[in-house]
């Protein structure tokens, strides 16, 4: 009895230890607004974020835009899978894969070609890296990013290249 009381013990003492040295993270959905790209071209842009590990995070974006002019045009949906770096969990530096779908309206004067549809829709994939700092509570988040994606589907009208960037503001739930 008393070598069961003792294997008792040492086995609850064993899982305090490690319940310290490996918080729990129950925060694991952000949301965030772009700030930056609102300011800068009137884009709204929002994004989630689910953490899956400390250190992983699988999301997604959506934006609208006024002008399907625009570099990035008027629509965009796409994925993103990041890997942060940083001493504080699920913050500090970050490298993204990402891929999108934006459609958008090619701004060229066709008038010598004739009539033309000039609206098009593509899809890129692309690399991206930014920084993230959270707040004590981890609540509330601020985070830069930018990026450069290849389109994999590129027309005789649209750019082979197309970027993103910003500064969000964050809330995790």
């Amino acid at each position: 009895m008393r070598y069961f009381l003792c294997l008792i013990m040492s086995l609850g003492f064993t899982s305090s230890i490690m319940a310290q040295a490996y918080p729990r993270f129950e925060k694991n959905h952000e949301i965030k607004f772009n700030i930056g790209q609102f300011l800068a071209t009137s884009t709204v842009e929002g994004s989630y974020e689910y953490f899956f590990t400390e250190d992983t995070s699988i999301g997604g974006t959506l934006y609208f835009n006024g002008d399907a002019t625009d570099y990035n045009g008027n629509f965009g949906i796409g994925p993103n899978l990041r890997a942060y770096f940083g001493y504080i969990p699920r913050s500090g530096f970050f490298a993204e894969v990402f891929g999108l779908y934006y459609t958008g309206k090619n701004d060229v004067d066709s008038t010598t070609l004739g009539a033309r549809n000039n609206d098009y829709g593509t899809t890129a994939l692309g690399l991206g890296i930014g920084n993230k700092w959270v707040t004590r509570s981890d609540r509330f988040t601020l985070e830069i990013h930018g990026g450069m994606g290849r389109n994999i589907n590129p027309e005789d009208f649209q750019n082979a290249f197309m970027f993103r960037g910003g500064l969000s503001i964050g809330f995790r739930f």
